[in-house]
């Protein structure tokens, strides 16, 4: 049973999922009306990690023959393992996301019902069944669904939304592909083993080095932006050190790209984003 529950939860992809909550709760501290509400704060949180974790859960039923093929998923993942049938991460991928939408609609807003809906079928359907396996710039568009929990969690408090969630939303977009090529680059054989049109796969090592830092470039120049509208020391010497930090990081990696390096990338971009985030819910408390 406990093994079970745990394939369950791997479904979800937790990793990703509390990053997803972190980056949603930062948006909730800024925006502050549910900060004094913890019932209402947690149901938010709540409905993210159900809409989310049914986008990836579907994601995960959809790829469960390419999982099978590809070393670094096919002994992690519960249905390539046989941990969980396909019926019942499908049965289990549905009931959570209809749980999460309900939240949304019942307790906040149908607005955010319909923003988390969108998020779902873009992740689980036009992604995975389309972009991902036709374009080399499917990390690119993925990242949307990735970067939308500030705006979700934004229009549960108010109803609407406004330039700062977005702003947010584009700091997660961006970093998106300079994190995930970083494992791609590492993981080429992989994804060219089961035909996957990954940037290293078709553009080579160069160009998707080349891209990484083009990215990481301006994701530090939309993150100084977020000073507009949201201005504090903290977070001001958090994006310049951080920012500064990541850059350094994808340039030696360019310089040598050796496993250890992109690797470092990877691993160095999710203290990055979690860095930068916990600065935004640090400055709105003060």
């Amino acid at each position: 049973m406990k093994s079970v529950l745990a394939g369950y939860l791997q479904l979800t992809k937790p990793s990703i999922m509390l990053l997803v909550i972190f980056t949603g709760s930062a948006a909730l501290f800024v925006e502050g009306s549910l900060v004094h509400d913890p019932l209402k704060f947690v149901l938010v949180l709540l409905g993210l990690f159900l809409t989310g974790g049914c986008a990836n859960a579907l994601n995960q039923y959809f790829e469960r023959e390419i999982d099978a093929n590809m070393g670094r998923t096919v002994k992690r993942r519960p249905l390539p393992t046989g941990k969980i049938g396909p019926r019942a991460a499908l049965i289990f991928s549905i009931s959570i996301g209809l749980m999460g939408v309900l939240i949304f609609g019942f307790f906040f807003n149908w607005f955010t019902a319909a923003l988390a809906t969108a998020t779902i079928l873009f992740y689980s359907l036009f992604y995975t069944l389309w972009l991902k396996p036709h374009t080399a710039q499917n990390i690119v568009w993925g990242g949307i669904a990735g970067a939308m929990a500030p705006v979700g969690a934004w229009a549960a408090a108010t109803g609407s939304t406004n330039l700062t969630p977005w702003i947010m939303f584009a700091i997660i977009f961006l970093w998106t592909p300079p994190h995930f090529w970083a494992l791609a680059l590492f993981c080429s054989d992989d994804y060219r083993r089961v035909k996957l049109p990954m940037m290293p796969v078709v553009k080579g090592e160069r160009s998707t080095l080349n891209q990484m830092l083009v990215y990481t470039l301006i994701l530090f120049a939309v993150s100084m932006a977020l000073l507009l509208f949201e201005p504090g020391w903290i977070y001001t010497i958090a994006a310049l050190g951080l920012g500064g930090w990541f850059i350094k990081k994808v340039i030696e990696a360019r310089r040598d790209a050796s496993t250890a390096r992109l690797r470092g990338v990877f691993g160095n971009s999710i203290v990055y984003l979690f860095g930068l985030f916990a600065a935004i819910i640090i400055q709105s408390l003060i």
